[in-house]
């Protein structure tokens, strides 16, 4: 079993943001009935959705466009969302009310300890960490959250066959994310190098806006080995 991260160093920094009207309202009204509040033991994800179906854990949803949209058009799966920014939380729990969405569950903490005490062994289908902070700087680097400690336990969460699908704008921090993958002796990539953007992903505003002026965007996909 990998030994739970002790990380003083956080990959994130807490914002408190402004949180719209119609966000509060959700946090008020859905909160209770989407959230799942952190606590350091097990989670029973069957009793949580109320149902027994493939499980996918997204790691910093932002404002949850992207996690609504998946989630919408694959009701057969349950998505988990860890998110800390409350104007995000709100945000998703929104469109989670005025989509209909039943197959979406969100914890608002830091998705480490939610890792370390909440998510048991062999228990997800697959890991979404779309354009995470890719603290471009060289002496924040320490800060990302995509390093082999924290894709070792993801490691040991995913079932065999299980997927960790990260996605970036930043190209160093691509080849970064490509690198530290590719060492983790537990998985395979699904590629040669980068992927073709999985069907599920939509594109984001944010996403066209930068393609349209000739950014590039980064999927990597690498799936945990099926021992025989």
């Amino acid at each position: 079993m990998t030994e739970p991260i002790h990380r003083p160093i956080r990959s994130f920094v807490t914002r408190a943001g402004r949180v719209s009207v119609a966000q509060q309202r959700a946090l008020d009204t859905l909160l209770p009935v989407y959230g799942i509040s952190y606590r350091a033991e097990r989670l029973d994800l069957d009793q949580a959705f109320g149902r027994q179906a493939p499980r996918i854990l997204e790691i910093g949803f932002g404002m949850g466009e992207t996690t609504a949209h998946i989630a919408a058009h694959h009701p057969e799966i349950d998505y988990l969302g860890v998110e800390v920014h409350t104007p995000g939380i709100g945000s998703l729990l929104k469109q989670i009310g005025e989509q209909g969405l039943t197959n979406v569950r969100i914890i608002p903490h830091d998705a480490v300890e939610v890792l370390n005490h909440m998510i048991g062994p062999d228990s997800l289908d697959g890991v979404h960490i779309f354009f995470p902070d890719p603290w471009h700087k060289k002496r924040h680097h320490k800060r990302r959250l995509i390093q082999p400690a924290l894709v070792s336990l993801l490691c040991e969460k995913l079932k065999p066959g299980g997927y960790i699908h990260a996605a970036t704008d930043w190209q160093h921090y691509a080849e970064h994310i490509l690198g530290v993958l590719s060492a983790e002796r537990q998985l395979e990539n699904t590629a040669r190098d980068y992927a073709p953007k999985p069907e599920y992903r939509p594109t984001t505003k944010f996403e066209t806006r930068g393609l349209r002026l000739g950014h590039g965007v980064w999927d990597i996909v690498f799936r945990k080995r099926v021992l025989p």
